[in-house]
């Protein structure tokens, strides 16, 4: 499996792991944040090298973010801390929002945003 199949997955289960009927205080803002990764990820992943797909990925499971994180970081492609802190500041904000916590959410967001370079 390829990197950018991995990285389709992975934006598949946050997308599906998002309930559709709630929306907290920053949701929209959540959503387009994870658009905005999903497409650097797909982008670098797209240009860098490939790696052979491992027995892992042939038993039907799932690539978690942190086997994505650990995937890129040994390509060289993307750090794997940078993607991994990611995750965890999006994670962050989602439940944040989820608790309703703007301020928790746009402190996360922010981070993210900063991870970004933006």
């Amino acid at each position: 499996m390829t990197v950018q199949r991995l990285l389709t997955a992975s934006a598949i289960i946050f997308a599906t792991s998002m309930s559709a009927s709630y929306a907290g205080p920053c949701s929209q803002e959540i959503d387009l944040t994870q658009a905005k990764i999903d497409a650097r990820l797909e982008t670098r992943a797209a240009a860098g090298p490939s790696a052979t797909e491992t027995t892992g990925a042939t038993l039907h499971h799932q690539p978690t973010p942190n086997s994505i994180a650990a995937a890129e970081g040994q390509l060289g492609d993307l750090p794997a801390e940078r993607v991994t802190a990611l995750f965890a500041a999006m994670g962050r904000a989602r439940e944040a929002d989820h608790t309703g916590d703007q301020n928790a959410c746009e402190q996360a967001l922010s981070e993210v945003r900063s991870i970004l370079g933006e």
